[in-house]
């Protein structure tokens, strides 16, 4: 994909503001009124949407050259999708497939900052984000009896993403999804050590060659499996398997679903239930790519000619199809919690800070981002912030701890798994 390709897009940007802004309709508060991080941390319109369109119709002309300062608005961007999907309210461009268009011709052209030079080289090195053995990606299911998917079948296939992996203050929420699988039956594996990084980060910071080959190893990984689902607790793998790898025209041959997905079915089943009333007051997080960024990817092949029409007629995702019922659906079951959300929601989230690489290179702007999340948060009343995402459960804890907010964060997985019980043994049965 070639920043050219966007020229038309970085033209006919408006330069509204829309992009910066909770549609008007669903506003309920000026001080939750913004959805992009990066130009309410900055204050300065380069930072935005429509700044970093002006960025990258410079370089295309020939009017702007790499400077620190424009790598540094390139990439203080968490690529959470907030301002494409204001943008489409109004206009319809592609400011998020520009953004990742515009980060590989920073590396085509060697433009590439260190922080990130250590993540690719991590990847290509060890399959993993954080530079960790790869022969340690396993180390977490040590002393668990969970079949090897390189060499038995299995009708699903666990893929257990980077930050699961290592993280081990996330050990126990980790464990606790096997827990609840293995008590409901489901015949499932994992490919421990063998399992690689999904390339969905790779493809953020603009290694689209690199995405590529992520892509195909877990697409032949999912293939000699035999596995009819690919199911994973990590939103970035999620949105990598179900928009990226499309994309790159590396479709997986199996259902992919986020576990918050398969909860929700074994629910239905019967397979799982939920007995223990938490007495919990709790808000929702959606994370970026479980959200807005998990929409699949809609192929289109035709022209573009006067005032950007499309022949044929291309269909854009708008956001509004993004896993968002599924998770308030499962804490809904859940006894005695109460949900109280907050007012960016759905669409509309504040992102976690933690995405487009901005985790990796600027800690103190993820930190930042995260913080104002936690706010809001806060101003639920709620005792507990729930989400269904390592990244975003990193971010919020390290929060928590740096602020001292009275607030508990927990994946959706850990409230099932508190609630389920007698019915979680009722389903060994």
């Amino acid at each position: 994909m070639s920043l050219t390709e966007f020229e038309w897009d970085t033209v006919n940007c408006a330069r509204c503001s829309l992009c910066k802004w909770v549609d008007p309709w669903e506003l309920t508060s000026e001080r939750f009124a913004k959805v992009c991080p990066a130009v309410a941390r900055y204050l300065f319109d380069a930072y935005s949407c429509q700044g970093k369109m002006d960025v990258a119709l410079g370089l295309m002309r020939g009017e702007l050259e790499f400077t620190e300062s424009l790598l540094d608005i390139v990439y203080k961007c968490n690529l959470c999708g907030a301002c494409d999907i204001m943008c489409k309210r109004s206009r319809e461009l592609e400011p998020l497939l520009m953004f990742k268009a515009l980060r590989a011709k920073c590396i085509e052209d060697g433009q590439i900052i260190p922080e990130h030079m250590f993540l690719i080289d991590s990847l290509k090195r060890e399959d993993n984000v954080f530079g960790e053995p790869k022969s340690k990606r396993g180390a977490w299911a040590e002393g668990l009896e969970l079949k090897d998917i390189n060499k038995k079948k299995a009708e699903v296939l666990f893929h257990v993403g980077c930050r699961y992996s290592y993280d081990a203050d996330l050990l126990d929420i980790l464990r606790g999804v096997v827990d609840i699988l293995q008590a409901s039956g489901v015949d499932f594996g994992i490919a421990g050590s063998e399992e690689a990084c999904c390339g969905g980060r790779a493809y953020e910071l603009g290694y689209q060659g690199e995405a590529g080959n992520f892509a195909e190893d877990v697409q032949g990984r999912v293939k000699a499996s035999g596995a009819t689902t690919l199911v994973t607790a990590c939103s970035d793998c999620y949105a990598a398997f179900k928009y990226t790898y499309p994309l790159l025209g590396k479709e997986l041959p199996a259902e992919v679903l986020h576990i918050t997905e398969y909860l929700e079915r074994l629910l239905k089943e019967g397979r799982l239930n939920l007995t223990q009333d938490l007495g919990l007051k709790v808000t929702y997080h959606d994370p970026c790519h479980l959200g807005r960024l998990s929409e699949p990817y809609i192929p289109w092949e035709g022209s573009r000619g006067a005032y950007g029409r499309h022949t044929p007629p291309k269909e854009f995702r708008r956001g509004t199809f993004g896993c968002y019922d599924t998770p308030r659906n499962v804490i809904r079951q859940v006894p005695g919690v109460e949900l109280a959300e907050m007012e960016r929601i759905r669409e509309y989230s504040w992102c976690c800070g933690s995405g487009g690489g901005v985790w990796e290179a600027y800690p103190e702007f993820a930190s930042w981002t995260a913080a104002e999340r936690i706010e809001e948060a806060l101003s639920t009343g709620a005792e507990a912030l729930v989400t269904a995402c390592p990244w975003c459960e990193r971010a919020f804890k390290d929060s928590v701890v740096e602020s001292g907010a009275p607030i508990k964060i927990l994946d959706l997985t850990e409230l099932v798994l508190l609630a389920a019980g007698d019915g979680k043994k009722k389903s060994k049965e």
